[in-house]
């Protein structure tokens, strides 16, 4: 049996359409991961061959003043999902995010890079990293970004939103790789079956900056791109700091066999058609 923790956002949706009666889905609501310590007997009940976390504290800017609730979701949990999977003899698949890194570099960043986060979030979900791998050497770390789906409000459900109004000003200085969920989920899979452990970089290839991308949805959806003004990050400060260089690149695919996931671009039109068919835009 397959468990996906966090099955209702848009990353587990993703695995859930994938895997479907081998799936067991499990949400926030059914297992608190901010009460960390009945995580490890309540996954330890369900004896799982498979965990796949896709459940995390990802307000980025409410991280700042809520630190300890990040890190509990973000670190503490995802340390003792590593504890139950390394006792059951269970395979652990988890996320993390290219906020890891301090987004300073001028070239792509590795899986060797050393991190450095520059805000709450991403301290948690490094400290997730290494947590769980202290404890349990065979857990999957997937880090990962700018995550988009057609089913779930995301940014270019957003995007779609300002593109039907007044438009608005979108950060044109912070780059990185736009992930599509249903490349995602399908690469994840392919690791986990080629016996990848530690961490390994998935993201969908191209990258762009939000303002950029902001203008590809909505020419897709036949709305006015113009209607974007691009700014800097300094005109448009969050209580959170933002790597200005989000851009991921694995040094480990070729390794394993594994084949680079499509140009991002390749699913953004089903996506933004999705989410304006269900209405989220």
């Amino acid at each position: 049996m397959i468990l996906v923790l966090g099955s209702f956002g848009q990353l587990g949706t993703a695995f859930r359409t994938i895997l479907g009666p081998d799936a067991r889905s499990i949400d926030m609501e059914d297992l608190d991961l901010s009460d960390t310590e009945t995580i490890y007997d309540r996954l330890s009940a369900y004896r799982p061959e498979m965990i796949i976390n896709c459940a995390a504290y990802t307000a980025v800017d409410r991280a700042e003043s809520e630190p300890e609730i990040a890190r509990a979701i973000n670190a503490d949990a995802v340390r003792e999902m590593a504890k139950a999977a390394g006792d059951l003899g269970a395979r652990l698949v988890t996320f993390s995010t290219d906020y890891v890194f301090d987004g300073t570099a001028n070239g792509s960043y590795v899986e060797s890079d050393e991190p450095n986060p520059i805000n709450i979030y991403g301290l948690t979900k490094r400290e997730g990293e290494v947590a769980a791998l202290a404890v349990n050497p065979d857990v999957l770390v997937v880090r990962t970004s700018w995550l988009l789906s057609g089913t779930h409000p995301n940014f270019a459900s957003t995007m779609l939103r300002l593109a039907g109004g007044e438009g608005g000003r979108i950060v044109n200085d912070q780059r990185g790789h736009p992930t599509l969920v249903d490349d995602l989920a399908p690469a994840a899979l392919e690791a986990v079956e080629r016996g990848v452990t530690g961490i390994l970089h998935l993201t969908n290839q191209g990258t762009a900056s939000w303002f950029g991308l902001a203008g590809e949805i909505a020419v897709i959806a036949g709305l006015d791109s113009t209607v974007f003004e691009p700014c800097t990050t300094a005109d448009f400060p969050t209580p959170a700091r933002r790597p200005a260089n989000s851009v991921l690149k694995s040094e480990r695919l070729d390794a394993f066999g594994l084949h680079e996931m499509p140009h991002y671009r390749e699913g953004l039109e089903e996506a933004v058609h999705g989410l304006v068919d269900r209405g989220l835009a």
